[in-house]
């Protein structure tokens, strides 16, 4: 099946605590069905010092959401669903709200 979310897009979180935040996609898990966004879903990792980081601490970082909780922004700033269309001979993805493509 042909991802409807890549990496870049801009989102929208539909479900959870983080719902209404929107932010760019960061990295992508399709054999997990999650997505990894920036500055959303941030959970506290308690880390001890190394080498690399020798204060250690209560370290922030971004956790993956399921990809049914989030959907691409269109131009307008709404959420949308997202559709594919042949146009000549490249297959792109479009959004159902505005029918505009999505470049990515």
């Amino acid at each position: 099946m042909a991802a409807k979310i890549k990496k870049g897009d801009r989102v929208v979180v539909l479900a959870g605590k983080d719902k209404g935040k929107q932010g760019a996609v960061t990295q992508v898990l399709p054999k997990e069905n999650r997505v990894v966004v920036e500055g959303v879903n941030l959970v506290s990792r308690h880390t001890k010092p190394t080498q690399a980081d020798p204060q250690g601490g209560i370290k922030q970082k971004e956790a993956a959401l399921h990809v049914s909780n989030v959907a691409v922004v269109d131009s307008n700033g709404k959420a949308t669903r997202v559709g594919f269309k042949i146009e000549g001979d490249k297959k792109v993805r479009v959004a159902k709200t505005t029918g505009e493509v999505i470049n990515g």
